[in-house]
C-alpha cells in the first residue's frame, strides 16, 4: 500500500507535493474546528438553561454567573454570563451586553471554516495546473524521442496528469464535504446561542417587572 502510493506520488510530480501541503492544512483546519465546536465551545443547552432559569426564578444571580464561570469557553455560557453581570443595571444594559457578547463569541464559532472552500478551490486548479504541465512537457519531449520510447513517454505522461487531477478533486472533496459539516453545526450554534441570549433577556426583565413563574418550557 505505501509502496503504491509513494508511486502515485512520484508519478505525479512536483505538484502534488504542492497539493500535499494544501491537504495538511485542510485536515489542521478540520480537526482544529471539529474540536472547537464539538467539545471546547460546544454546551448542553436545555440542561444549562434550565438551571439559569431556575437560578434566576429564586432571584440567586451570583451562583447564576458562577455557574457559566464554571465552563469559561463554551460560548452560551459567555453570553449568558455578559447579560447576567449587568442584570440589576436594567433591561437596556442586558439587551446591550447580550448583543455584544453575540456579536463577540459569533466570529469565535465560524473562524476558518470558509477556508476549507477556497482550500478545495486551490487544490482542483492546483491538480490542473499539474495536469497540464505534465502534458505540456510530454508532448514536446515526444518530438526528439526515439519511436520506441514514445509509448512510454506518453504513458507516463498521462499517469502524471491523471494523478494530479485526481488528488486535486480528492482534496477539494474532502475539504467540501467537512465545510458543509462544520458550517452546518456552527450555524445551530449560533442560532442556539442567539436564542438562548433572547432568552435570558425575556427572564431578566420578567424578574424585574416582579414575575416569578416559569418563562417557558423551551
Amino acid at each position: 500500500m505505501l509502496a503504491e502510493l509513494g508511486a502515485f506520488f512520484r508519478e505525479g510530480g512536483p505538484f502534488m507535493y504542492l497539493n500535499l501541503v494544501f491537504l495538511a492544512i485542510a485536515l489542521a483546519t478540520v480537526i482544529e474546528r471539529s474540536i472547537m465546536i464539538m467539545l471546547r465551545l460546544n454546551l448542553d443547552a436545555k440542561a444549562f438553561m434550565a438551571q439559569i432559569q431556575k437560578l434566576i426564578l429564586s432571584n440567586n444571580i451570583d451562583r447564576a454567573v458562577k455557574l457559566c464561570a464554571a465552563a469559561p469557553n463554551a460560548a452560551l455560557s459567555r453570553v449568558i454570563k455578559a447579560g447576567l453581570l449587568r442584570s440589576n443595571r436594567g433591561d437596556r444594559e442586558v439587551a446591550r451586553a447580550l448583543e455584544e457578547a453575540v456579536i463577540e463569541t459569533t466570529p469565535l464559532i465560524a473562524k476558518r471554516i470558509a477556508s476549507l472552500w477556497s482550500l478545495a478551490n486551490i487544490a482542483t486548479l492546483v491538480g490542473l495546473i499539474g495536469t497540464i504541465t505534465g502534458l505540456i512537457r510530454t508532448f514536446k519531449s515526444l518530438g526528439a524521442a526515439s519511436p520506441e520510447m514514445k509509448q512510454v513517454m506518453l504513458s507516463m505522461g498521462i499517469s502524471e496528469a491523471m494523478n494530479n487531477t485526481a488528488f486535486g478533486l480528492m482534496i477539494a472533496v474532502t475539504c467540501i464535504a467537512f465545510h458543509l459539516v462544520l458550517i452546518s453545526k456552527s450555524k445551530a450554534m449560533i442560532e442556539e446561542v442567539e436564542f438562548q441570549a433572547l432568552r435570558l433577556e425575556n427572564m431578566l426583565s420578567r424578574r424585574s417587572a416582579g414575575e416569578t413563574s416559569p418563562l417557558d418550557r423551551a
